[in-house]
């Protein structure tokens, strides 16, 4: 299909700026935009709907460019650089973006089994900590991840860039709060995974290191500003604190999330060496 083409600050072009900073209209449209090679390719790797492609008209484009466009089945548009370079929020200009479709909130997209490790975000008010936490998340070898309550939005494009990809290749769902989290765990507990939730607190019953992350967790972390909620703390089994020793009283959420995600894929890994069958050394033997 050949590209059809924009010059002009047309409805189109206005619907697409639109996504840059009205939630409203992204989740009405059910679309949200997508900046940046590794973003854009692990989407299209990971099959999610991309409803657009948009380059710049003007531009020799790469070979990533060329295939990408010669291998989809989106709509392909070829657009005036200075509205690319609106669109993809960059002074130096941007070679192609991405129009994709948002995925349901469906908590069965998170897969919750023996190994199970989640993360519920509560109430975050930074985009960039949303995607951070995906970032991380996915780093660590968790399942998924859980925004609840009146949240930043997972797909604002601060959001999306913070998580360099890692929306794509981790499952996240939006819920309005803790109730509609302990269903779903209510569920997971009745198939026979009982998965613990620990809460983040700088009080908490214990260390991170004291504490067993090798068991189904669902780690809940809290507002940057207050916290965990009294309804999230009264949803945890457990709570744990990350030892410090510097003037710093707290770590921001996102990176205290880190480092408990960390902890436990140490853990993890350690547990698994632990269960390796003794004197196995992974080499070949010699002919």
């Amino acid at each position: 299909m050949a590209p059809r083409r924009i010059t002009t600050r047309n409805a189109r072009f206005q619907q697409w700026q639109a996504l840059l900073a009205n939630r409203s209209k992204r989740h009405r449209g059910r679309e949200f935009l997508v900046h940046g090679v590794r973003p854009v390719t692990l989407a299209v790797e990971q099959g999610w709907t991309v409803r657009a492609l948009v380059y710049d008209a003007d531009r020799r484009l790469s070979r990533w460019a060329r295939e990408l466009l010669a291998s989809t089945s989106a709509e392909c548009w070829a657009m005036a650089p200075e509205l690319l370079a609106e669109l993809g929020e960059r002074e130096d200009g941007t070679e192609l973006l991405a129009v994709v479709e948002m995925p349901p909130d469906d908590f069965s997209r998170i897969p919750v089994g023996p190994e199970f490790l989640g993360v519920a975000f509560d109430r975050p008010t930074s985009p960039g900590n949303v995607g951070s936490v995906i970032r991380s998340a996915d780093s660590f070898g968790a399942h998924g991840v859980v925004v609840t309550g009146h949240a930043a939005d997972v797909y604002d494009p601060k959001s999306v860039r913070a998580s360099t990809g890692s929306l794509f290749g981790l499952p996240t769902v939006r819920a309005p709060g803790h109730r509609e989290v302990a269903e779903w765990l209510g569920r997971a507990r009745a198939a026979g995974t009982a998965v613990t939730v620990i809460g983040t607190d700088e009080d908490g019953d214990t260390d991170v290191f004291s504490c067993d992350l090798t068991r189904p967790v669902l780690l809940a972390v809290g507002n940057e500003t207050a916290g965990l909620s009294p309804a999230w703390r009264e949803l945890c089994d457990e709570t744990v604190s990350i030892p410090m020793t510097g003037s710093a009283s707290s770590l921001n959420a996102a990176n205290a999330a880190s480092v408990v995600l960390y902890e436990a894929a140490r853990q993890r890994i350690a547990a698994r060496g632990a269960a390796a069958p003794s004197g196995a050394t992974g080499g070949a033997a010699a002919g």
